[in-house]
C-alpha cells in the first residue's frame, strides 16, 4: 500500500534510507500506523541534513511534541524541506511574533513554506478592504487564510460582504470563517442567522464567527432546535428545502 502511494521508496536504500527514516519516525510518532502514514505522504527526504536538524530545531524552540508529532505526520513535505529553507520560514514566522507553544507556529511555517505570501494574495485581500497591515494581522490570527485559493476567497468575501453586510474588519477578526465550506456550512447558518435575526429571536450584536465556529451538534441545538417552536421552518430552511423569502416577517 505505501508503495502504491509513495513507488519513489524502491528507488531508495533499505539500511541507509528506509530503515534510518522509520527508526526516527517511530521514535517521534511512536504509533506504527502513523509513521506509514507519514511514509505514504512524504516524498524523498534527506535524514540528516533536513530531517533531523528540522525536527531538533522545532524542539529547541519550544514547540509541544503533540503539535510536531501532528506537524510530521500531517505535512511531511513541509516539516522536511530543505533545512536552509526551514530556517528561513521558522525565522520569518518567529519574526511576526508567533508563539511556538501554539500550534499556529507551524501552521504559519507551512503557510510561508508552500506559499511565502505573495503579492498576489495581498492584493486579492486588498481589494475587499484589507490593507496590508490587517491582512498580515489576519494571517498572524489565522495562517490558514493565506493557504486558501484566490477563488475561495473570493467567493466567501463576497458572500460575506455583499450578501451578509459583513465589513472586512469584522472578517479579518476572525478570518477562520474564510476556510469554511461556502454551500456546507456558511450558506446554511447564515440563512438561519438572518432569520432568527429579523424575527427578534438573537441580538444584534452576536457575531457571525459564534454561528459559525462550533460544532454541527452545538449549532442545531443552541440555533435551529431551541427556536423551532417559533419558527417550524427553521431546519427546512438550514437543511435547503426551505428558501428564506418563504418564510414571512
Amino acid at each position: 500500500m505505501i508503495l502504491s502511494t509513495n513507488p519513489l521508496l524502491l528507488a531508495r536504500s533499505l539500511n541507509n534510507y528506509i530503515i534510518p527514516s522509520y527508526d526516527l519516525l517511530k521514535s517521534l510518532l511512536l504509533v506504527d500506523q502513523k509513521v506509514l502514514t507519514t511514509f505514504k505522504r512524504s516524498s524523498l527526504v534527506d535524514i540528516a541534513n533536513n530531517m533531523v536538524p528540522n525536527i531538533s530545531l522545532l524542539r529547541q524552540l519550544g514547540v509541544p511534541h503533540s503539535v510536531i508529532c501532528s506537524f510530521v505526520m500531517n505535512n511531511p513535505r513541509i516539516a522536511f524541506n530543505k533545512h536552509t529553507r526551514f530556517v528561513e520560514a521558522v525565522n520569518k514566522v518567529k519574526e511576526m511574533g508567533f508563539d511556538p507553544m501554539k500550534t499556529a507556529f507551524v501552521i504559519a511555517i507551512h503557510a510561508v513554506i508552500k506559499q511565502p505570501i505573495p503579492e498576489s494574495k495581498l492584493e486579492l485581500y486588498k481589494r475587499w478592504g484589507w490593507s496590508k497591515d490587517i491582512a498580515l494581522l489576519a494571517f498572524k490570527r489565522q495562517p490558514h487564510c493565506m493557504l486558501l485559493s484566490e477563488e475561495k476567497i473570493t467567493k466567501a468575501m463576497d458572500f460575506f460582504v455583499n450578501k451578509m453586510g459583513c465589513s472586512a474588519a469584522d472578517i479579518a477578526r476572525y478570518p477562520l470563517v474564510l476556510s469554511f465550506s461556502l454551500e456546507k456550512r456558511i450558506i446554511p447558518r447564515c440563512s438561519v442567522f438572518q432569520i432568527l435575526l429579523a424575527k427578534g429571536l438573537l441580538k444584534n450584536d452576536l457575531s457571525l464567527s459564534t454561528f459559525l465556529k462550533h460544532s454541527e451538534r452545538y449549532f442545531l441545538e443552541k440555533f435551529v432546535i431551541k427556536f423551532q417552536d417559533d419558527i417550524p421552518q427553521l431546519l427546512d430552511v438550514y437543511q435547503g428545502k426551505t428558501n428564506l423569502l418563504e418564510i414571512g416577517s
